[in-house]
């Protein structure tokens, strides 16, 4: 039996060491490599000042994780994107890792109900020299969307959209965002194991937040995985991460 000291030195040595971490992965330490090992040392300095600026912040459990950031740089490159939208801002971590792999000429539109959080980040996206490919619009997304399809021209223009944010909303904006991607482009739900709370019993205490949207990604994944217009692959990437790849 391990004395209560043991087991206290033994939870400390495993927790996160970034602030604000995602990972659904058993093993602290495990994670921890791949954050040492493959993620840390290719961060582009950008990046990792920002990673670095967020984790002081209040919400920072908002944020995308490094390892997340990462895989949607090189998800962004290996399908050559260059029109991408994103919703659901924040300080911009995820925001930074697509202007940076889009080509000079690529373009984010990139929307948030809070502009002051974006704001916090901007020095650092315009340091990196990735600010001219950012539109950034303060206010809820789902009007805008709404204005593109009825505009008409933005019908599969988007190579690629990546949506963190309002969880009782996907739904909604992925009945928009099926019109607005290309065939072969890729929209990415953000969260879509929520906290693993996913497949936690009923009685499971959860946190106020996680209990009321865990019903919402429930509800997300089950549309997704019937969806014929689309193809599917969810990961256990930072919070959980399902890519839709669209096929009609």
């Amino acid at each position: 039996m391990a004395t209560k000291q043991e087991e206290q030195q033994n939870n400390q040595a495993g927790r996160h060491q970034e602030v604000g971490h995602k990972s659904l992965l058993q093993s602290d330490a495990l994670y921890q490599y791949i954050l040492e090992t493959s993620v840390y040392p290719r961060e582009p300095e950008a990046m990792k000042e920002l990673r670095e600026l967020t984790a002081k912040h209040p919400w920072n459990i908002m944020t995308t994780s490094a390892d997340e950031g990462q895989f949607l740089n090189i998800l962004l490159k290996l399908i050559n994107a260059k029109n991408t939208m994103e919703i659901g801002v924040y300080t911009g971590y995820s925001l930074l890792a697509t202007a940076l792999a889009l080509p000079d000429d690529g373009k984010i539109l990139a929307m948030d109900i809070n502009r002051e959080n974006y704001e916090l980040g901007l020095p650092v996206i315009q340091k990196a020299g990735v600010a001219h490919k950012i539109d950034f619009q303060e206010g809820p997304a789902l009007p805008v969307l709404d204005q593109m399809i009825e505009d008409g021209k933005y019908h599969g223009t988007f190579d690629f959209i990546f949506v963190d944010a309002d969880k009782d909303n996907y739904l909604n904006y992925h009945k928009r965002l099926i019109e607005l991607v290309k065939v072969g482009g890729v929209i990415g739900y953000d969260n879509t194991l929520w906290n693993g709370s996913v497949v936690a019993p009923p009685d499971t205490p959860l946190r106020k937040y996680v209990r009321y949207y865990r019903d919402f990604v429930l509800e997300l994944n089950k549309a997704l995985a019937v969806d014929p217009r689309i193809e599917i692959c969810q990961l256990p990437v930072g919070d959980g991460i399902t890519l839709c790849r669209r096929i009609s």
